[in-house]
C-alpha cells in the first residue's frame, strides 16, 4: 500500500493550498484517513481525520480546514487562512484492510512540505 501526498508550497499568511492523497496498491478497503502535520522541533499532531460518517479536526484548525473523501481512495484538505504557525510537513494517514480477513494497519504517505510566510 502506498500513500503519495501533493499540494504543498510556499504561501502568504492569509492565503490557501489544497494538499491531497491518493492511496494505491493492495486495498480491500480505507477506515478513514488523516492528515497530520509536524512542525520543526515538534511531535506530529493529528490535523484532520474523517472516516465513515464523522470527520474530526484540531482545535487550531477548526473553521480554517476541510477534510473530504473524494473517492474510496483519495483524501484532500483545504486549507484556507493559513497562518505561520500552520508551518510544517504534512503527513497522510489511512487505516487500511488489504484482504476481507487482514487486520487494519495504518499506512503514511511520505509527507508534503507547506511553509506559511508572514
Amino acid at each position: 500500500v502506498q500513500l503519495v501526498e501533493s499540494g504543498g508550497g510556499l504561501v502568504q499568511a492569509g492565503g490557501s493550498l489544497r494538499l491531497s492523497c491518493a492511496a494505491s496498491g493492495s486495498i480491500f478497503g480505507i477506515n478513514a484517513m488523516s492528515w497530520y502535520r509536524q512542525a520543526p522541533g515538534k511531535q506530529r499532531e493529528l490535523v484532520a481525520a474523517t472516516g465513515v460518517g464523522s470527520t474530526d479536526y484540531a482545535d487550531s484548525v477548526k473553521g480554517r480546514f476541510t477534510i473530504s473523501r473524494d473517492n474510496a481512495k483519495n483524501t484532500a484538505l483545504q486549507m484556507n487562512s493559513l497562518k505561520p504557525e500552520d508551518t510544517g510537513v504534512y503527513y497522510c494517514n489511512a487505516l487500511v484492510k488489504t484482504t476481507p480477513w487482514s487486520t487494519i494497519r495504518d499506512y503514511w504517505g511520505q509527507g508534503t512540505q507547506v511553509t506559511v510566510s508572514s
